[in-house]
């Protein structure tokens, strides 16, 4: 039995739905907070199990029969290495197979605030000595694209990434690696894969695309991490994550969210999703 934790969320539906290219439904256990909420993944044959990484209590049961566990990332940030640590410790006396962790783009030297709970975790699973591959994902493109209404609307492109090359993919490309993984024959325990998109392109390139396919001048202006960190809040993000988020694109600036290896390309058997594509799909 295959099982994901966080089955609800956007990387999680994705991941269930090229497992079950895969696989059939009865071979796949999705984990979610509240199962009330995932009655469509019920009527797909999958089976539907309570897992909250914030009430320990009620993953006690919840890895029964599994063989192979995708750990998806908590979107807490701040909370995430007490969630994940749950999770281990529930699961590394159930005898798994395979343990796959969605960790981020070089976790063991980035200098983004984000990466360290990563880091955390990674050594967490290390340490409980369970049989896991590390999928150390890259940014979304979907992180710049859900928010294409504002820039079409404002005429701009902010950011603090400067001149940094960004390899991104679609969160699908990511989701197609996990499944890959998660029903290879071949074993993948002891990798770690730094996944990232095909090609790079700088926040002025993407505001060019953007110009391209929309018909609408869009500009691209870079600004200083904490002028960035203040744009955030002002159009609704909470303080503390919109430092975060600024903070990955001042490291952006130094090439932390760059990757050229084509690893998530090969795993996958095909090109990533071109970033005008996704431009394309979000217009």
């Amino acid at each position: 039995m295959i099982a994901i934790t966080g089955a609800n969320g956007q990387l999680g539906r994705l991941v269930i739905t090229s497992l079950l290219e895969k696989t059939d439904a009865a071979n796949i256990i999705a984990l979610v907070r509240n199962p009330d909420s995932a009655a469509e993944l019920k009527t797909l044959g999958i089976e539907v199990r309570q897992a909250d990484y914030n009430k320990p209590e009620t993953l006690i049961n919840a890895f029964e029969g599994v063989d192979k566990l995708l750990l998806i990332s908590g979107s807490e940030v701040g909370s995430r290495v007490q969630q994940h640590q749950a999770v281990i410790d529930a699961v590394k006396d159930k005898g798994l197979t395979l343990f796959a962790y969605t960790s981020i783009l070089k976790a063991d030297a980035s200098p983004m605030i984000l990466a360290q709970e990563h880091k955390v975790t990674e050594q967490a699973i290390k340490d409980a000595g369970l049989p896991a591959v590390i999928l150390r994902n890259g940014w979304y493109s979907e992180n710049y694209t859900q928010s294409i209404g504002g820039v079409l609307a404002g005429g701009t492109v902010a950011g603090a990434a400067e001149q940094g090359k960004l390899h991104t993919a679609a969160r699908k490309d990511y989701a197609e690696a996990a499944a890959i993984v998660l029903t290879s024959e071949l074993s993948h325990v002891g990798n770690v894969y730094e996944l990232a998109g095909d090609e790079g392109f700088t926040l002025g390139q993407y505001a060019a695309e953007i110009s391209r396919q929309s018909g609408k001048h869009i500009q691209f202006q870079s600004m200083a991490g904490g002028d960035f960190a203040n744009l955030l809040v002002q159009i609704g993000l909470p303080e503390g994550f919109a430092g975060v988020l600024a903070d990955a694109e001042i490291q952006a600036a130094s090439g932390w969210l760059a990757d050229d290896s084509k690893t998530l390309s090969e795993l996958i058997g095909r090109d990533t999703t071109p970033l005008a594509e996704s431009i394309t799909a979000a217009l």
